[in-house]
């Protein structure tokens, strides 16, 4: 079946059909990941140990930093207020989780500490992390034994699919993510931006910005997790397009 675009007459001439112009993009998005959090090292606790608790009780939402994580932030602040070329960020956007939050304060810190001038910062919802509704703060290992028909589902649906109860698929944190990027594209554009946020938003923006598709997506996931505190970014072309600088970069926070 051919596909046919009612709004337009396949008679119309091109000059004479709607164009649409795409907002100027940033100069350069940048997408970090928070530093370490107390669930990041919990969990990789209890997968160590084979266990099926990780002990934490509080909201996925306030979860806050370790002292790892601190470092991490902080290192990302100094190598950001180091950079020779000065290409600080114009705007800072921040997931509403604490330790999102608590990153970008760490890294402010830092450039405030240097001297130099700070952005303007920028609080907002959609940057906030995957939501797993029910199996929120249960590890893998619990999944499979408590709750084996939602661990089938998810290997048959593959996880941009897969949303479960109460929570998000990938595809959904996609799709809010596109609506940030409509205002982010409208409100910051030719000035240079740093995210604060998750790994499912970096991955989530690769899959947006990068157009991957499924197959794409699971190529990503195989070269390994987002790192805590890691550089993900792109820079605008001589056409107006965001191209991909790097992706997960960590040298940053090598004390060598």
């Amino acid at each position: 079946m051919e596909l046919t675009d009612h709004h337009l007459s396949p008679s119309e001439p091109a000059s004479e059909r709607p164009t649409v112009t795409a907002p100027p993009r940033p100069l350069s998005l940048t997408v970090t990941r928070h530093g370490q959090s107390t669930a990041n090292a919990a969990f990789a606790a209890a997968e160590a140990a084979g266990a099926l608790d990780t002990g934490i009780t509080c909201r996925d939402a306030d979860l806050s930093l370790t002292a790892l994580g601190r470092a991490q932030a902080t290192a990302l602040g100094r190598w950001l207020a180091s950079r020779a070329d000065g290409p600080l960020p114009h705007s800072v956007w921040v997931s509403p989780y604490l330790r999102a939050q608590e990153t970008a304060e760490l890294v402010l810190t830092e450039l405030d500490r240097a001297g130099l001038p700070l952005p303007d910062v920028r609080t907002d919802e959609r940057l906030r992390d995957r939501e797993l509704g029910i199996l929120e703060m249960v590890t893998k290992a619990a999944i499979e034994l408590h709750h084996p028909a939602e661990a089938a589902r998810r290997r048959r649906l593959g996880e941009l699919r897969w949303r479960p109860p109460g929570g998000e698929s990938l595809a959904d944190v996609a799709l809010r993510l596109r609506s940030l990027l409509r205002d982010l594209y409208e409100t910051e554009a030719s000035r240079r931006v740093l995210l604060v946020a998750h790994d499912a938003v970096v991955v989530m923006l690769r899959h947006i910005l990068d157009d991957l598709d499924e197959e794409g997506y699971l190529a990503l996931e195989r070269e390994g997790a987002v790192g805590n505190a890691s550089i993900t970014r792109w820079s605008r072309t001589s056409s107006g397009q965001l191209k991909l600088d790097c992706y997960n970069s960590m040298s940053h926070l090598d004390p060598g």
